[in-house]
């Protein structure tokens, strides 16, 4: 079975939704960070994250921050998290039963689901515009979502955070 390319290569300043950002660097506060001392060291974390802002935001510089989620290949996810590594997991994650999580295709193999790379919506990073510019620009190039996936993974991310809990529901038929 051939599977379509969910990805499309760019070399552009451009940001967009979608947009695949290897090795960004990410502060990360401690806990005992306080804004009343003189000099605090940060500690920072590289990721590789996946742009969720509207394109339409950055297009138009209506985002100062952007905000990202992490993208990880499903072999280092499973290093994490060792669940994820039991036989049929993948399965629920792509058809959308374990929340957070989004499934997209290898951008270099796209046939092999073991390629394929885990986008976690319950980690959002926010890091500055002309930083993400910067660094995209360094990249060269990149890879960036092309239609219908960027939708689908764009309505993903937002049916996780769109979830309501009921303190109660009707009662199950019988």
């Amino acid at each position: 079975m051939t599977i379509e390319n969910f990805w499309v290569q760019v070399n552009e300043p451009m940001l967009r939704q979608g947009d695949y950002l290897p090795g960004c660097l990410v502060p990360v506060f401690s806990p005992n960070f306080a804004e009343n001392s003189d000099i605090q060291e940060v500690q920072v974390d590289e990721f590789d994250l996946i742009i969720v802002t509207q394109s339409c935001d950055l297009e138009n510089k209506k985002a100062r921050l952007v905000a990202m989620t992490p993208i990880y290949p499903v072999s280092e996810f499973e290093k994490i998290n060792p669940a994820f590594a039991k036989k049929g997991r993948w399965n629920e994650v792509l058809k959308g039963r374990v929340e957070g999580l989004h499934l997209l295709a290898s951008p270099t193999n796209p046939e092999d689901n073991r390629k394929a790379l885990v986008v976690d919506f319950r980690e959002i990073y926010s890091l500055p515009y002309d930083y993400l510019v910067k660094h995209a620009t360094e990249l060269g190039r990149r890879w960036r979502l092309k239609s219908p996936y960027l939708e689908h993974f764009s309505q993903a991310f937002a049916r996780f955070f769109m979830r309501v809990g009921l303190p109660s529901s009707i009662p199950p038929f019988k």
